[in-house]
């Protein structure tokens, strides 16, 4: 069983509560038919059930009966999430009337809908950017505790199975945030371990901070940075089997790592790769995927207290498919 098989059989014995905000999207709503008829999460779809019921017959669809459907434009529970929306937000100003009228945009009302603990995840950005798939998130839903910071992690999966996890590598972040600090990094490392336990299902992460340098091969003040966020982040998760800062021959190459960082326990043996600052990861993991020939899968938002992941918009109903469930597993590393 594959990595992705092994991600849904994950989430059909667990459901979770999904929103789907861009319902009447035809991929969107494609992809809900088919993740209600395997039975792969709990849909809550997002607009105006007749359209839906019109669209779903245009297209054949027979299951999206089975999803719960809330038409923003007449929810009872407007007026609760209003309020509750308005009490959020009045820091910034917010009035009950601009409250009124942004939960009846279907993104800020997903996220409303688990706020309130009717759903357990969002995905969207099939039709939205990624600027407004986050902003309702992060207003309503928030981060994590401990964390303040929203990254990216992709999931590598490469034809060298000596590496990594039998050829599964997951690295952050490779999507949010360019430049961390010390402080942030550590987050996105306890993070991007998390997503390896909750959705690559590792048993044992183990993370490697990445540099141009190996226990002090180089000295900079970026490396710097790299040896105060792996202390950081050991103090965060004692129980992380984190190291760093090494070179990616020496995190993943064990006859290297052996002669890098004689001793480590993460040297030639990492399974999760922090990159520095986002321009590293980007461009790094798109190397592997394109020379490398790896799979990429992602990216997926993590450090918000409960996922809401962002498509692109020139996803196809299989990303979908496979984000629904990724997002489920997520949901129940959350809980």
């Amino acid at each position: 069983m594959d990595l992705l098989q092994q991600i849904v059989a994950r989430a059909k014995a667990d459901k979770q509560r999904i929103v789907l905000p861009e319902a009447t999207e035809e991929r969107t709503l494609r992809a809900a038919d088919r993740v209600l008829a395997d039975g792969l999460a709990d849909l809550i779809l997002i607009g105006n059930p007749q359209e839906l019921d019109r669209q779903a017959a245009q297209w054949g669809l027979t299951n999206i009966h089975k999803a719960t459907i809330i038409d923003p434009e007449n929810n009872p529970k407007s007026e609760e999430y209003a309020q509750l929306l308005c009490e959020l937000r009045k820091k910034k100003g917010m009035t009950i009337e601009q409250a009124r009228e942004l939960v009846k945009n279907p993104l800020y009302l997903g996220c409303m809908i688990i706020k309130t603990e009717g759903a357990d995840g969002q995905i969207s950005g099939a039709l939205s950017t990624t600027g407004d798939t986050l902003r309702p998130a992060l207003q309503i839903i928030k981060c994590s505790p401990g964390i303040t910071c929203v990254s990216g992690a992709m999931l590598l999966i490469t034809k060298q199975p000596q590496y990594g996890e039998n050829g599964i590598v997951v690295m952050g972040d490779v999507a949010v945030t360019p430049m961390p600090d010390a402080n942030q990094l550590a987050q996105i490392a306890v993070c991007t371990a998390q997503t390896a336990k909750s959705v690559a299902g590792f048993e044992e992460p183990r993370v490697a901070m990445l540099s141009f340098s190996t226990k002090g091969s180089a000295k900079h003040e970026v490396v710097d940075k790299v040896l105060e966020a792996t202390r950081m982040a050991r103090e965060m998760a004692p129980e992380l089997k984190i190291d760093g800062e090494l070179q990616a021959d020496a995190a993943l190459v064990p006859s290297v790592g052996q002669k890098k960082a004689p001793g480590s326990d993460i040297a030639g043996k990492a399974n999760v790769l922090v990159a520095p600052n986002l321009e590293v990861g980007n461009i790094g993991y798109k190397l592997v995927q394109r020379l490398g020939d790896a799979i990429a899968i992602g990216p997926i938002l993590q450090g918000i207290a409960r996922p809401v992941n962002d498509l692109s918009r020139g996803c196809s109903v299989d990303d979908i498919y496979y984000m629904v469930a990724i997002t489920a597993c997520q949901a129940m590393g959350a809980k």
